[in-house]
């Protein structure tokens, strides 16, 4: 390989011997590394596991699923609703169970995933940042915002109102489902 000077660049060709740093190799010429044929482990007596794959969770370790309604039962949730007058004032509004069932608002909130979202392990913690979020929205968009036009100062209130009813919001149904999804 020789090398050429080509516009400030060194090239090489097939007759140089020099190193160049501009050498690029082709990753077309490197062989494969067979994954499925390596092990990685870190210890004697260790358990070892093929590369790329860690160990295998068993149905033993995983935690139960959420059974949902029968969370409900145990909290006495309905008999809290009802004694609260909950039930009542929603039926006056119009919105009864069987209203409920004409309108399909079960299948609707599993259609946009709500009521998988309750079982989900991950679903307090999110809504929990999420309350967080909101919470440090409202005051920082009242100090970065101006207060040079009515406006500015209307949209600094709106934000602010919205982001500690939606913060309050997402950290109370933060706290109700992990209430539902802790087992006793």
């Amino acid at each position: 390989m020789a090398a050429k000077a080509l516009f400030g660049y060194t090239a090489i060709t097939e007759n140089s011997a020099s190193f160049s740093p501009l050498l690029i190799k082709s990753m077309a010429t490197q062989k494969p590394i067979p994954a499925a044929n390596r092990t990685v482990g870190s210890k004697k007596n260790s358990p070892v596991f093929p590369l790329g794959e860690g160990p295998r969770t068993s149905p033993l370790t995983s935690t139960p699923p959420v059974k949902l309604l029968t969370r409900v039962e145990q909290l006495k949730l309905l008999t809290k609703a009802e004694k609260a007058g909950l039930l009542s004032a929603a039926e006056k509004f119009g919105l009864s169970l069987s209203t409920i069932e004409k309108l399909g608002l079960l299948s609707k909130a599993e259609e946009f995933g709500i009521l998988s979202a309750a079982t989900d392990p991950g679903t307090p913690g999110t809504l929990l940042t999420l309350s967080l979020v909101l919470l440090v929205l409202g005051p920082s968009f009242v100090y970065l915002v101006p207060e040079e036009y009515p406006w500015e100062v209307a949209l600094q209130a709106a934000i602010a109102l919205l982001s500690v009813v939606g913060g309050s919001a997402a950290f109370a149904a933060s706290n109700f489902v992990s209430n539902l999804q802790r087992s006793n």
